[in-house]
């Protein structure tokens, strides 16, 4: 969701009879936590620099064992530093960090808890966002759909921040690394935050390829078959370097 409620930091609201504004909690960054928050940081630079997102809009997360990374609640990443690392446990309780996480932490944890990711991208894509309030379902424009799982479903709109969008999104990604959400953005998932993010830049191409094609006045697009999908994932499986 646009995370665009200012540019202060931790403007986000702490719930009645949680930690005090600023209070520091229970304990530092380990090595690899430090580790992850600087590459995580750096990934949600890349979505504003690529252009996925505009502002603080949508966030990023990653999972070092039982703790998971997440970007805080309207913060520019730009002003994001090695101490403002941010950080909560797979039930939602922050073990962390002083800056509120994000408002779509609900999203992120249901990922986690559902699924082997160990990495979550979540953007405002522009082609992504406007594909998610035509169709529901993403044509098979492209074969690299076999590299998300399938076609990529679009999971029902739902104000951001809930449960209920949570479980969407869920339904959305079932045996699938992607997903759209309905006039709102992109959720991908990986091994990496590389992996992760690759996927979220390979599905907004997808939908700028379906839109363009489809705009062309007296043509429809010619799509592929599932057959021709699975194709090509039986060709995916043995794809890259060896070793």
């Amino acid at each position: 969701m646009a995370e665009q409620r200012g540019d202060e930091r931790g403007t986000g609201d702490i719930r009645e009879g949680e930690r005090g504004a600023g209070e520091p909690l229970g304990r530092s960054a380990r090595p690899e936590e430090a580790r992850a928050w600087e590459d995580l940081v750096a990934t949600a630079r890349r979505t504003v620099s690529d252009g996925l997102v505009v502002g603080t809009s949508g966030n990023v997360s990653v999972r070092v064992g039982e703790t998971v990374l997440v970007t805080p609640s309207g913060v520019p990443y730009d002003r994001l530093a090695p101490d403002d690392v941010t950080g909560v446990g797979l039930d939602g309780r922050q073990v962390l960090g002083t800056l509120v996480p994000t408002s779509e932490l609900p999203m992120h944890l249901a990922v986690y808890r559902a699924t082997g990711a160990r990495a979550v991208v979540h953007t405002h894509a522009v082609h992504a966002t406007a594909v998610s309030t035509l169709v529901s379902e993403l044509p098979l424009i492209h074969y690299m759909a076999a590299a998300l799982g399938g076609p990529v479903r679009v999971a029902p709109y739902a104000t951001y921040g809930t449960d209920e969008l949570a479980g969407h999104v869920l339904r959305a990604l079932a045996d699938r690394s992607g997903c759209l959400l309905q006039n709102h953005g992109t959720l991908t998932h990986g091994g990496t935050l590389a992996q992760a993010y690759d996927r979220t830049a390979q599905l907004e191409w997808m939908c700028r390829l379906w839109l363009t094609a489809a705009s062309v006045p007296g043509l429809t697009p010619s799509l592929l078959s599932r057959e021709q999908l699975t194709e090509v994932e039986e060709h995916l499986r043995g794809y890259g370097q060896r070793g």
